[in-house]
């Protein structure tokens, strides 16, 4: 492609709105452009990255056995209903009604749909196992889309999905696109991290996350240099450093103290003068509609999904404000364990122990002090509860602190067992004639993120460094003075001798300044830069340059060709 041909937009500056490295660099290498909040066009050069991508998950996914197909976008809602995951969505799912009234939904995701397939076409345990998948746009209506192509309400995935008999056949069809993944994501060019995961709305056994380290991330991850990594929601909480870091006084009568509108961890803190890790905070919980009390430190988060994995609750939410005062018999803000009756109790185990505690005292206005753990209440259970935090003690090596890092989630897999199949009737026939749901498993890429998660990892001030899986062309050449007939000629002829070795090639043939297309060059990323100025031509000689390297490689016009192929 010859640069003049093309439509390859650069900007100087970074768009206003953009926080994300990769964000400003897509932008201003002109390879999407916003067309509204959260929807972007992907311009030549970033349609031919992601072209790229869709080729390596293809070849991994087919060499997995897997097979590709194609699903509708718009989707009934009668089947997001059997599963109830169309209110478990809710704002997120793009609804409309078509000309005949009927409601539909924008798929943010195909797992009903596949399912409706399934219970169709797999009727015997023979026809078993079956992996299918489909590169596809999803719909999702993100409240706040951000940092480009990362967050969008609009987007690229991969999905996979597949079907098995019982839980061996499962085991071995998640393994071969857990292995699958690994390879994708190297040949990409990424330093990836696996994390166990939660399996949230998507539902199973068990999942697995493939993540970036990147600012832009908007999940965290806790990892340590033994090794240890983990979603945030999972990482487990060492006992006992928590049992180490609170100061236990001897036991003091309680003692009811006046907290005028004051709710706060901090505020309460401050005016009673105690440190945070004394209040023990009561939150009240409805676990499928069942209230239940829940006893954290003032210094901790509640992990809710240690929480409800716990429970074993399909729903869970925090009590609204009306059904705190009923059940405590005080405002929100002021809730608290010491004769607290008619409801579960449940604390962290970091609660467990404390002799000195500050607690909501169950009427406005009023906290107490000097609550005693086991004297002035007792907790059914002491748990795992609080989400972990940054220089916590690892849970794996019990030695090293854990950090959290910021990470962008490039794939998922679950082992969904009979979540979906059982919900809308999709069974097969086993050996015996018996009838049995069909066990799934299921697995996501982001095409764009990836996208999105190389340039975070590859840049430099100068723009995009593209591994050459993935580069939209894998040489650019830079012809210095395209008016120069020598110059001009050496260029198209290196252009076509490439070409015709199958090298993917921009010729940058533009009549503008050296300085322009050397900046231009190293914004757009491409890996491997051809360089035939006067000072070469001359000598019948060219220079190759690696995008991000320094040195420069002098070479004969005629080994050209020859050393560009190394190169590569």
């Amino acid at each position: 492609m010859r640069w003049t041909q093309a439509l390859i937009p650069t900007l100087k500056e970074n768009p206003a709105e953009a926080e994300a490295i990769s964000h400003k660099l897509m932008v201003r290498a002109g390879l999407i452009r916003k067309l509204s909040a959260g929807a972007y066009s992907y311009l030549p050069l970033g349609f031919r990255v992601l072209k790229k991508v869709e080729n390596i998950v293809r070849e991994e996914m087919d060499s997995a056995g897997a097979q590709e197909m194609l699903m509708p976008a718009i989707q009934p809602p009668d089947l997001w209903k059997k599963t109830e995951r169309y209110n478990e969505l809710g704002e997120d799912m793009i609804k409309f009604k078509d000309r005949s009234g009927r409601e539909m939904v924008l798929g943010p995701t195909h797992e009903e749909v596949i399912t409706d397939i399934a219970g169709v076409e797999i009727r015997s345990y023979r026809d078993m196992p079956k992996i299918l998948y489909q590169i596809q746009t999803k719909f999702r209506d993100e409240a706040r889309p951000r940092f480009g192509v990362v967050r969008s309400k609009e987007f690229i995935m991969k999905d996979a999905y597949s079907f098995d008999a019982d839980a061996d056949g499962l085991n071995k069809s998640y393994d071969k696109m857990y292995k699958a993944y690994s390879r994708i994501f190297k040949r990409c060019g990424l330093d990836f991290i696996i994390v166990k995961a939660d399996p949230g709305v998507m539902g199973g056994s068990e999942s697995a996350e493939f993540m970036v380290l990147a600012e832009a991330g908007e999940d965290i991850i806790v990892v340590c240099s033994c090794g240890f990594a983990s979603s945030l929601d999972l990482a487990e909480c060492f006992v006992s450093r928590q049992s180490s870091v609170v100061s236990r006084q001897p036991e003091s009568p309680i003692k009811k103290v006046d907290t005028p509108g004051i709710t706060t961890v901090e505020k309460v803190s401050k005016l009673l003068g105690v440190k945070p890790q004394q209040l023990i905070k009561t939150l009240i919980y409805l676990a499928d509609d069942k209230p239940i009390a829940i006893l954290i430190r003032g210094d901790h988060d509640l992990n809710e999904a240690k929480l409800r994995k716990i429970l074993k609750c399909a729903k869970l939410t925090l009590a609204d404000e009306s059904t705190i005062e009923k059940i405590t018999g005080a405002p929100l803000g002021f809730s608290g364990p010491v004769e607290l009756k008619g409801i579960r109790i449940i604390a962290d185990e970091a609660v467990k122990g404390i002799t000195d505690g500050i607690t909501g005292a169950n009427k406005k206005d009023k906290h107490l002090m000097n609550v005693c753990d086991g004297r002035d209440f007792k907790a059914e259970d002491y748990l795992d509860l609080r989400t972990i935090k940054d220089e916590d003690l690892c849970p794996r090596c019990k030695k090293r602190k854990v950090s959290l890092k910021r990470a962008i989630e490039l794939g998922h897999v679950f082992k969904l067992g009979t979540r979906y199949t059982k919900a809308l009737d999709a069974n097969y026939l086993d050996k015996n004639g018996k009838e049995r749901p069909i066990i799934m498993g299921c697995y996501g890429i982001g095409i764009n993120r990836i996208m999105a998660a190389v340039i975070e990892k590859c840049n430099d001030d100068k723009g995009i460094i593209w591994p050459k899986a993935i580069s939209p062309y894998e040489a650019i050449i830079i012809p210095l003075n395209i008016k120069n007939k020598k110059i001009s000629s050496a260029a198209n002829k290196v252009y076509t001798q490439l070409e015709g070795e199958n090298v993917s090639c921009l010729l940058d043939d533009r009549d503008v300044s050296p300085g322009i297309k050397f900046n231009d060059a190293d914004l757009i990323g491409i890996p491997l830069q051809i360089i035939i100025g006067p000072n070469t031509i001359k000598n019948n000689r060219l220079e190759i340059k690696g995008r991000g390297e320094k040195t420069k490689k002098n070479v004969k016009f005629s080994q050209a060709v020859k050393s560009v192929m190394s190169y590569l």
